[in-house]
């Protein structure tokens, strides 16, 4: 009985309107039971409540390639083995949904798209007409990436994800000139529909969608190649035609009993891969699925990729963290710039390794790169913030210099290196991440000899008028700069008996030598116990979008030294929470601690207050604050990270802010939430007057 618990609450949760992650956290992977599995899927796909969409339908079978449909449905229906009568029905509703589908979405039909294949597993739930449409269009939508096409943006993706796991049976399919297209296209399609059993899939999707991940099918293909390695290696001397064939059939050993192990693997392999992979190529391959001008420049870009992309925000987010997740992505930095670039400014953890010295003095390159390695090692095992197994190499940023860092790249890949990444934008978007606050952040910092800090001057000096500075000390930036320059010393002395800096500095410049004092900003931070201003009612709270900076925080009233006002910590059932009456809108994020640390939560807006509730699992949350709307005062985004937002608190002071206090959330609806948000803080402060 205590074992079969699990199934009453599912069923009591599907009673009550549940959503995805109450099935997950309900579920936690096991299989879900036939008579349930409908009401699951159409809640994991979110279209339980949908429309009936085929009623649109007019039941005229006038495409082009009408005729060519009929034939290929009626053909995978065969193969199926069912009753006659049952086959008449299946084939007339793939065909109905399959010619509406191309009608309401102005799409064509192609032969062996996938498209019948997605459906058919589908007909396994006995679901109506419609709701199979709402099934098949929201797995389109929400899974199969764009561009499933031969050469297609997903198949560079793909490529890109393999070699940077095994970079040397990526390698052996390149000289074979076997791109991924060839032999797993259909993988891509059809979820491995067109290739596994029935059982097989019904068991995967059950997994599939309850961890609502669209790249999962990306670390599932990865996953059988790689279990495959020994054998595609052997084959090294069989002919193109026999190793596609052995690829594509490979899904088709799969079993029903395998199906637990193959999904797990696929997650520790993505938590064992950067999250740029994700963040950065999830508007290219998912949504809906049309073709633009701009999917087609992406796939020019990830085309011509050498490596895997690591962007700034994760490299610097990824530093700072104290307590990383077993097994999770830790970089070890590679700086790749000329020694006099180094000298001039750098990050405390980053090694040098001179890309000049590849082709002016290979003994010394070669020299440097086993340092690179000896200094990773020793890095690893005094597990310091400075060292992890992923190496990250990083530019100027400069088209110019960065082919000789291509070079070094290329020179790792061909030594069958793993984990090997290149940081998106080089240095450039180190300093530019930065901003104002360099001095707290990089190392050995100069303005006068920085190239990128040469090229702002002139930048400025061509646009007026000049903004004020704003002090560089930043909670965040600061807790960066202790992080990474604590840490950095543990292995600061090992380097230093390895590697031989060309330069004669050595970048051993003395610390500290800036000399530059922040200039005194309008904005100030105090303790959550300072109360000797007025409260803010006259003034408009702002929305800026700010490009370069967050303003400064001294971390008085972080959260967890010192309880909020409002701030129970109350344990709420979610469903229930959200059916309150004054909830004008709640929004899906994650907030961003100070510390690094990113908690699954949701941002409550109500008429009078901002509530943050923090996910717990099992549908449980605990209000963490309750923040009155009249007390924020600014409201901040970066320009490049538009759904990073901070809420800032506080009240004037003389001409300016006094700012109380903080809270940092990544919003995937952030243009949304914070529009909504201004608008009921103007409402607030109108109804105070």
């Amino acid at each position: 009985m205590e074992e079969n618990m699990w199934i009453i609450e599912l069923e009591s949760a599907l009673l009550d309107d549940c959503n995805v992650n109450d099935i997950y956290g309900i579920c936690q992977g096991k299989a879900v039971p036939e008579a349930l599995r409908p009401d699951v899927w159409q809640v994991c796909l979110d279209v339980r409540h949908k429309s009936d969409q085929m009623s649109l339908f007019n039941e005229i079978y006038d495409l082009p390639f009408q005729s060519q449909l009929r034939e290929d449905c009626q053909r995978h229906v065969d193969r199926m083995g069912n009753d006659e009568e049952d086959k008449v029905s299946v084939v007339s509703d793939l065909e109905s949904i399959i010619t509406f589908y191309c009608k309401n979405r102005n799409l064509q039909y192609e032969p062996e798209n996938g498209w019948i294949e997605l459906l058919l597993p589908l007909f396994a739930l006995k679901l109506n007409r419609s709701d199979t449409f709402n099934l098949f269009e929201s797995i389109r939508d929400t899974y199969i990436p764009k561009g499933c096409r031969p050469k297609g943006n997903v198949f560079h993706v793909f490529r890109l994800l393999l070699l940077y796991h095994d970079p040397e049976l990526c390698t052996l399919l390149d000289t074979k000139k076997i791109t991924p297209d060839l032999y797993s296209l259909t993988w891509f399609q059809s979820l491995f529909a067109s290739c596994s059993s029935l059982s097989v899939i019904i068991a995967m999707w059950d997994l599939y969608f309850q961890n609502a991940d669209p790249f999962m099918v990306f670390f599932l293909a990865l996953i059988i190649l790689i279990n495959g390695r020994e054998q595609i290696l052997q084959m090294r001397s069989s002919s193109k035609e026999e190793i596609i064939k052995f690829l594509a059939l490979m899904p088709c050993a799969l079993e029903f009993d395998d199906v637990p192990d193959f999904c797990s693997l696929s997650q520790y392999y993505a938590l064992k891969t950067p999250t740029s992979f994700k963040t950065d190529y999830l508007k290219a391959l998912y949504g809906k699925q049309n073709d633009t001008p701009r999917s087609q420049e992406e796939a020019n870009k990830v085309s011509q990729a050498l490596c895997l992309p690591v962007s700034v925000y994760e490299l610097v987010e990824n530093s700072a963290t104290e307590f990383p997740v077993p097994d999770a992505v830790r970089f070890f930095l590679v700086d790749c710039r000329p020694a006099e670039q180094y000298n001039a400014g750098h990050l405390s953890t980053a090694f040098h390794l001179d890309c000049n010295l590849m082709l002016q003095e290979p003994v010394a390159f070669a020299t440097a790169v086993q340092g690179l390695l000896t200094a990773q090692r020793q890095a690893i095992e005094a597990n310091s913030n400075a060292g992890g197994e992923h190496l990250c190499f990083m530019g100027s940023g400069r088209v110019e210099e960065d082919q000789y860092t291509h070079m070094v790249v290329a020179s790792f890949l061909q030594k069958n290196t793993h984990y090997v990444s290149l940081l998106t934008g080089g240095y450039a978007s180190i300093h530019d991440y930065f901003g104002d606050h360099m001095a707290d952040c990089l190392e050995d910092h100069n303005v006068r000899k920085c190239l990128v800090c040469q090229q702002h001057n002139v930048q400025q000096t061509k646009s007026a008028p000049l903004k004020a500075s704003t002090p560089s000390s930043t909670d965040l930036f600061s807790k960066f700069s202790a992080a990474m320059k604590s840490k950095s010393a543990e292995v600061k002395g090992k380097l230093l008996d390895i590697i031989v800096n060309p330069s004669a500095n050595g970048g051993a410049s003395a610390s500290g030598s800036n000399g530059v004092q922040a200039t005194p900003a309008q904005e100030r931070h105090v303790s959550a116990k300072e109360r000797n201003g007025k409260r803010y009612r006259n003034v408009a709270p702002v929305f800026s979008i700010d490009d370069e900076n967050e303003e400064p925080f001294d971390g008085a009233g972080e959260r967890d030294d010192q309880p909020l006002a409002g701030d129970g910590k109350e344990i709420v059932n979610l469903n229930q929470y959200f059916k309150t009456a004054d909830i004008i809108n709640a929004f899906k994020c994650q907030e961003v601690h100070m510390s690094g640390y990113m908690y699954d939560s949701h941002l409550i807006i109500t008429p009078g207050q901002l509530v943050v509730l923090r996910e717990l699992g099992r549908g449980q949350a605990q209000i963490m604050v309750r923040r009155p709307l009249a007390s924020i005062v600014k409201i901040t985004a970066k320009k490049r990270h538009r759904d990073l937002i901070t809420f800032k608190y506080g009240f004037p002071d003389g001409d300016g802010l006094l700012i109380t206090d903080m809270d940092r959330f990544l919003i995937p609806n952030a243009a949304e939430a914070t529009a909504l948000v201004s608008s009921h803080i103007m409402k607030v402060l109108d109804n105070a007057k």
